[in-house]
Parts: C-alpha cells; sequence; structure tokens
C-alpha cells in the first residue's frame, strides 16, 4: 500500500494523529513553536488506548488515520503517540512516502539528566512491550529503569476525569514504588500523561524532574520542514482543524477556544 504523495506544498497544513485527546499536548508544542503552519488533528477516541491493542491492529488503525490526513492534503505527518510510533514507525515509513515524525519516551535525555542513574518511566501497555522501547532501554545498562504501565489513566483522561479522586488514587499507586526506589527522572511516556502534570506534581518529590518528548518532537517536526523545504512561507497565523470519532465536548476542552472541533466517522 505505498502511497506517492506528490502534491504536497508549503502552506498544505502538518497532520497529527492520536488514540484520543493526548497528542493535543503534542500540537501544543508545534503551535507554539511553528504559529504559521496550518494544522489538522485526528483524534480516535473511539480506539483508545492503542495500548491495549495488538501490534497489527495498531498498525491498520495508524494506516486508516494518515489516509484520512493525506485526504486534507497534509504534507507531513506527526504520530503524536507513543504506542502508534513504537509498534508501527517501520511498518509507516516503509508504505508511504511522506514525511513522517514519530514519538518514543525519552530515555535519552532522562538517562542524561539523572544523577542517581534512577529514571522512571509511566507509559502504556503497548509502549512498554513494544521492541522499540525494548531495544531503547537496551542502550542504558548502566541506569536502573523502573518501569511501569499506566493501565486506567489513559481511559480515566479521555472521560475528562483528570482531578478525580480514582486518577489521583492510580497515579499513586503507580509513583510510589518508583519514589520508595529513588529514580530522580520521571519520563511520561504517553502523550495524555502531561495533562496530569498538576497532579504529579503534589505526588512526586520536589528532587525528581518530569520529562515529556513535546518539544523535541515540536523541533523535530521543524527540522524536517526545512530539509524538505515545506516550511510554511505564510505571515498569517495558521488554521487549525480538530477531529473527533467520539464526544467533541471533552475535545474542545484540551484545545484553544475558537478553533473548529468537528466530530467525524472514522
Amino acid at each position: 500500500m505505498v502511497f506517492l504523495y506528490l502534491h504536497m506544498a508549503k502552506n498544505n497544513p502538518i497532520g497529527l494523529f492520536d488514540s484520543g485527546i493526548g497528542g493535543t499536548s503534542i500540537w501544543r508544542e508545534i503551535n507554539h513553536l511553528l504559529p504559521y503552519e496550518n494544522t489538522v488533528f485526528l483524534a480516535d477516541s473511539k480506539n483508545a488506548p492503542y495500548g491495549q491493542k495488538t501490534k497489527s491492529e495498531i498498525i491498520n488503525l495508524c494506516f486508516k488515520n494518515i489516509d484520512i490526513l493525506l485526504n486534507y492534503n497534509c504534507k507531513i505527518i506527526v504520530i503524536a503517540c507513543n504506542t502508534a510510533t513504537t509498534n508501527a514507525i517501520s511498518e509507516i515509513r516503509a508504505n508511504y512516502n511522506i514525511p513522517v515524525i514519530g514519538i518514543e519516551p525519552a530515555i535519552k535525555p532522562a538517562a542524561t539528566f539523572s544523577r542517581t542513574s534512577k529514571i522512571g518511566i509511566l507509559a502504556t501497555k503497548g509502549t512498554i512491550l513494544s521492541d522499540l522501547f525494548t531495544e531503547k532501554i537496551k542502550l542504558y545498562p548502566e541506569t536502573e529503569i523502573i518501569e511501569q504501565i499506566g493501565y486506567g489513566l489513559v481511559e480515566l483522561i479521555e472521560a475528562g476525569k483528570i482531578n478525580s479522586v480514582e486518577t489521583k488514587s492510580l497515579l499513586e499507586e503507580y509513583l510510589t514504588p518508583m519514589i520508595e526506589k529513588g529514580i530522580d527522572t520521571l519520563v511520561l511516556g504517553c502523550t495524555h500523561y502531561p495533562y496530569l502534570l498538576p497532579i504529579l506534581k503534589t505526588i512526586l518529590p520536589l528532587n525528581i524532574q518530569i520529562i515529556d518528548s513535546g518539544f523535541a518532537v515540536a523541533k523535530q517536526t521543524k527540522k524536517i520542514l526545512v530539509q524538505h523545504s515545506l516550511l510554511s512561507d505564510s505571515n498569517k497565523k495558521g488554521c487549525a482543524v480538530f477531529y473527533t470519532n467520539a464526544n467533541p465536548e471533552i475535545l474542545k476542552t484540551f484545545t484553544p477556544k475558537g478553533n473548529p472541533i468537528e466530530y467525524l466517522d472514522f
């Protein structure tokens, strides 16, 4: 299924997708760094979380999402989902002739920053059990990496229950063993998790640094756009359109006011 994308233009939109609303955290970083770029965001909340699905299912969902974004003439694809990237990035790049940016847990900067050589990683089951993630952690044999699957967190965020007692209780359950083992760095390995920062800061000691991949993804997106001569030449603020196959009202709470949010059955 090789898709030959022959009509890329500088002012065509950047396409982003995630297994739900979490990828809006990546959209915010890209929008901040590249304010003149048009963007199309696809929230596949109906199939969230991808972390509970098989590799084959994840790949097929990614192909479906990319096909939709290409129908909107997107010039580059940002996989705003750790699970999708770690399970499908190779297959995506083999099947689509368009620049693709992936995202994965920020293990390298965490290992570099850590003074205790102990870092925690909170991510979905699909990310932690992926071959790509397993290979990445092997690169840091001198760092103790404590992994924790964030069971239930994506579902709570998708339901708009970020500040619920249940969410805080789960986070305390997942983070307490990491704290007791002496981590000084926590990697957020899911694009939904940055929305938990206010709660995380009430649970974690002040000495623990929290790292996510949002800004790094934005920088890489700009770099690839420049390399392919696809950076927008507009001097007007870019337009952003958000599509969801679930309740648009929940997505509205994660996006700036005034941006179009439309229901799309996909």
